[in-house]
């Protein structure tokens, strides 16, 4: 098979390539700009055009994800997360392809007592929200075949992240505030990748439809970065407060932990619990 892959420098695509490695199959990696020195060729998937026919599969990594920035640019979020979907969801159904597309947890409200379902209501807060559901709604509606994977606060030994934004800042700082009173479930790019590369790699293909996927477990923010801190084992007091001391442009949910029951039962899988692979992650930090 050959697999195209979108968004290959940012954290999800770097991770594929590095399974991609032992692979049968062929990948073809993209990204907005060229790296010729890692193998990734341009690609901008907002031109039709630019789009190739000849592949088996498309995974699409490629997203606006400035949460804030997309409050005051969402005419920019929705063509990265809205028309680039859609065009190669029509790229995808013109060549018979499966589209891998990955969207969020912002795409609900948080106002819910019970984890997420696929098929709850999508009501989301910010125009990051409203652009992912937004290309959600135009894969759907172009007649693909296709697997949409939600997932959330992703993080990765690379790239920019909320691990290793409080790594350094926990190294750095006697003291940092981190709001309490968000809730949802870190989640490690490698544990992603290693479920949409076994999909692939096993031709797993015909379970199409929208699922959930995180680590396992939830917490806050705060004690997310509480973890980060103890286990690099750095001598910073981490505080909680809430999310009106510290007001953004965009409004987040206060709880989006998502039902994984789907996705375990669809591909036979048993997912780590975020503090296990957030250990892997410090242990890579330290290599």
């Amino acid at each position: 098979m050959k697999i195209l892959v979108t968004g290959a420098k940012g954290q999800l695509g770097t991770e594929i390539m590095a399974r991609a490695e032992a692979s049968r199959h062929t990948y073809v990696f993209t990204d907005v700009l060229e790296d010729a020195a890692k193998g990734i060729l341009q690609l901008d998937i907002t031109d039709p055009n630019a789009i190739p026919a000849d592949v088996d599969v498309i995974i699409n990594c490629a997203a606006y994800t400035d949460v804030n920035r997309a409050e005051s640019d969402e005419q920019t979020a929705m063509k990265v997360n809205a028309l680039a979907p859609a065009l190669l969801a029509k790229a995808a159904k013109a060549s018979g392809a499966l589209l891998i597309h990955i969207s969020t947890d912002y795409v609900f409200d948080g106002k819910t007592d019970r984890p997420y379902r696929e098929n709850d209501p999508a009501v989301p807060l910010s125009a990051y929200g409203r652009t992912k559901l937004a290309g959600e709604k135009a894969i759907e509606a172009e007649g693909c075949r296709y697997m949409i994977f939600r997932t959330a606060w992703l993080y990765s030994n690379h790239g920019r992240n909320f691990f290793l934004t409080m790594a350094r800042l926990t190294a750095e700082k006697q003291e940092v505030n981190v709001v309490d009173d968000q809730r949802g479930t870190p989640t490690y790019a490698g544990d992603l990748a290693d479920l949409i590369y076994n999909i692939v790699e096993n031709g797993n293909l015909a379970a199409t439809g929208t699922y959930h996927y995180t680590d396992e477990g939830d917490c806050t923010w705060y004690e997310f970065a509480k973890a980060i801190n103890d286990m690099l084992g750095h001598g910073c007091s981490v505080r909680p407060c809430r999310t009106e001391d510290y007001p953004s442009p965009a409004a987040r949910p206060a709880c989006s932990v998502l039902d994984k029951t789907k996705v375990k039962e669809t591909f036979g899988i048993e997912i780590p619990h975020w503090r296990d692979s957030l250990a892997k992650a410090v242990n890579n930090m330290k290599l």
